[in-house]
């Protein structure tokens, strides 16, 4: 019992991504969808640019350069980052030319943020397990940006393929890493991890996204001809940004 509410704690923060994939239910007039898609694909690389520079980043770096000072924890983190845009340039080159675009852009997305939820739940579960204040309070913060990366993922997978039910499966899938997460910080890694190696996978997530945004995402939006919502997706994104860091 004493593992359960962490581990529930870890799987709503996880599967509040499926929250984000409920826009695709909305329905939009033929000539707004393409303005939708430009807004959500703008809303969504500002989210995983901001939670990377404004979070991961920071808080990864610092874990590194406390355990292994000035010129090593630098060196292993400029590895760790750089590993993360190989490894999506490699993915992106796996994928089929013969794939839509965008259904391509919606399985990168589910990719990096697979990846992103996987240390989100060892984290979330392991304060839990410590302190379930402290987890409640950690798992309302993923929670809040979950949400938009349940749209990035939903909205090109929905508009590529037509299919809500996949959509709704693929976002699913990226939100179950957490509580996955949480299993395995129990079952094997709450002797071992530390905060090093969370930084370290942190940091590859952060080359992934970041790369992902400014790579896939961003070249997307544009060949939409829709300027003006990539500067409103990219502005409620920010807004979003700001009351994630200040407010929660």
């Amino acid at each position: 019992m004493q593992i359960l509410l962490p581990l529930i704690i870890s799987s709503i923060a996880g599967l509040s991504t499926v929250l984000g994939s409920l826009v695709i239910f909305h329905k939009w007039q033929r000539e707004n969808i393409n303005k939708f898609i430009v807004f959500a694909l703008s809303f969504s690389l500002t989210i995983m640019i901001g939670i990377s520079v404004l979070e991961l980043v920071p808080e990864a770096t610092y874990s590194i350069l406390t355990e292994y000072k000035l010129v090593w924890g630098t060196f292993f983190s400029l590895i760790a980052f750089t590993l993360g845009i190989i490894v999506i340039y490699i993915i992106n080159r796996k994928i089929t030319e013969k794939q839509d675009d965008l259904y391509r852009v919606g399985l990168l997305s589910m990719f990096a943020l697979m990846l992103h939820n996987l240390p989100e739940g060892i984290v979330t579960f392991l304060s839990s397990y410590q302190n379930i204040a402290l987890g409640l309070k950690l798992s309302l913060a993923i929670m809040m940006h979950n949400i938009p990366e349940g749209i990035s993922i939903a909205v090109p997978i929905y508009y590529s393929t037509g299919s809500k039910k996949k959509a709704i499966k693929m976002t699913f899938i990226s939100g179950l890493a957490e509580p996955l997460g949480a299993l395995l910080a129990f079952i094997f890694l709450s002797k071992f991890i530390t905060d090093a190696i969370i930084g370290f996978i942190l940091l590859f997530v952060a080359g992934l996204m970041i790369t992902l945004s400014i790579h896939d995402l961003f070249p997307k939006a544009k060949k939409y001809y829709e300027d003006e919502w990539i500067y409103i997706g990219m502005g409620v994104g920010i807004l979003f940004l700001l009351f994630n860091q200040f407010i929660l």
